[in-house]
Formats: structure tokens, sequence, C-alpha cells
């Protein structure tokens, strides 16, 4: 039982090595299609007790840090009008934030039973070289000249550049006052769908072809095509409240999202 036997499920730790912290990235995410006959089961398997089997083998040899990047999924999909912060009650949508938020509870609870120092980090939506998803889809659409119907999209969407996250997890893998903490990061601003696709735009070097489809329509839309949930979280505010980490930790965002933006495009005008 992952939940309670904590040493006993410790195993495949490489021989002599030591380490003054761990960071837990890795989760099943981004399925899309899920083929699982459980999906819930499917995302705790991997979320909730590969988390707590890496955690206990972390600790059993020594390791006395261990950061965990959940997501801001485990809080909510929206933000309703006033940023998400560290304490706002949960409200996960879907199997993969329940099963970050399940993993944050257990991952709390084997710190107060074994004094492993716990750090939570929650990041929105991560970009990036690399980046997949519907960002990479929508860097797609852009460079392909698809006109898009979200020139009303006015809603602001938090987001963190991967070069920020990385900056932060080393600030909560070695701030001795990121012990048994809980960080929302991400980039300073914040823009609307609309400003992200014009930015994106400018930096691929492509006309951005934005039209000005009411958001009551493309929900309509929505419903009618069995994406609904797609649309809301495109259309939906998400702003993140940052102010914990930078009061706690000191942090501030060391690259601009115009820097990431560029950063991203750079990276794909090369690749694709």
């Amino acid at each position: 039982d992952a939940s309670t036997d904590y040493h006993g499920i410790a195993r495949n730790w490489p021989a002599n090595m030591k380490a003054d912290c761990v960071v837990h990235l890795a989760a099943r995410v981004h399925v899309i299609h899920d083929t699982a006959a459980d999906p819930e089961t499917a995302f705790r398997a991997t979320n909730v007790d590969g988390t707590l089997r890496l955690a206990a083998t972390a600790r059993r040899h020594g390791v006395p840090r261990f950061v965990f990047v959940s997501s801001i999924k485990a809080v909510a999909e929206q933000s309703r009008g006033q940023s998400l912060c560290e304490n706002d009650s949960p409200r996960p949508e879907d199997a993969y934030g329940r099963s970050k938020r399940a993993a944050e509870d257990a991952l709390i609870r084997m710190g107060d039973d074994t004094g492993l120092e716990v750090v939570i980090v929650r990041p929105p939506l991560v970009y990036g070289p690399h980046v997949r998803a519907n960002f990479l889809r929508l860097m797609d659409a852009v460079w392909r000249g698809v006109p898009l119907p979200l020139g009303g999209a006015d809603a602001r969407r938090s987001m963190v550049y991967v070069g920020n996250l990385a900056d932060a997890l080393v600030h909560c893998a070695t701030d001795a006052r990121a012990a048994r903490q809980c960080f929302h990061v991400a980039d300073s601003d914040a823009p609307t769908v609309a400003e992200l696709v014009r930015s994106l735009g400018r930096h691929l070097g492509k006309p951005v072809r934005l039209l000005p489809v009411p958001a009551a329509w493309l929900r309509m839309a929505a419903r009618l095509t069995g994406q609904s949930s797609r649309v809301d979280r495109l259309l939906g505010s998400l702003q993140v409240d940052t102010s914990h980490i930078r009061d706690v930790l000191g942090w501030h965002p060391p690259f601009s999202t115009d820097e990431g933006l560029a950063a991203t495009a750079d990276w794909y005008r090369s690749t694709h």
C-alpha cells in the first residue's frame, strides 16, 4: 500500500548516488483520446502511486527534500474573476487535476510522517522550445495563416516560460525557506488569447488572421461538436497569483513573456 508503507516500496536507486533534493516532473498528461478502460485509475497509478514510490525511495536513501511539480489544475481550470492562490479551495475538473491534487495531499501526509521536506509547485500552461499539445497546434495554425475566431477572446491566461519554471525550481530545491511550502509559479504577464496569437505572429514573422467571433457563438458551436470543455478552457480566465513565492523566496521571473515567446518561435522556425 503506497499510502502507508513508505519504506517497503523503495527500490531501484542508482548505486552510490547521493542527492540533496529530488525534483519530480514526470506525469501522465495530455491524453486527448484516452483509451484506458478506467482513466481515473490510470492517472492515479502514475501521478499518485508512482509519485509516492519515488518520494519513498528518495527518503529511504537520505534525500531531505522532494520538489513535486503539480499543476494549477489541482486547484481549478478557471479563476472566475480572482487570481488563484495557494490556499484556495480545490475544484479540479478532470482526472488529471484530481490525480495531481491527490498526490499533493499524499505527499504532505508522507512529509508529516517521515520528515521529508515536501515542496509543491503549481505551474499553469508551460511553454517554450519543444512545447507540445494545444500550444503547438496554435503555433501551427498561426504559421499556416489559418483564420482563427479568437479576435474577441479577451480572457486573460497565466502561462509560464520553461526558463522561468526551471529558475523557480532551482530556488525551491536550494532555498531553506521553501521547505513544506506550496507555490504558484507563472510569468509576470497574463495575456489575453488574442494578444498571445498576435505576439506569436509577430515572432514567427507571419500575418495573423483573427476573426472577431462572439464568445457566445463559439460556445454554441462547441456544444454542437462536443468540444465544450476545450473551448471553455480557451475562453475562460485563468490568472495565477504568484505573490507567495515572491514574498517567501524573493523570486521574480528572470524572463519576460515576450522573451519566452521569442525563444519558442525561434525553436519552431528552426525545427518545423
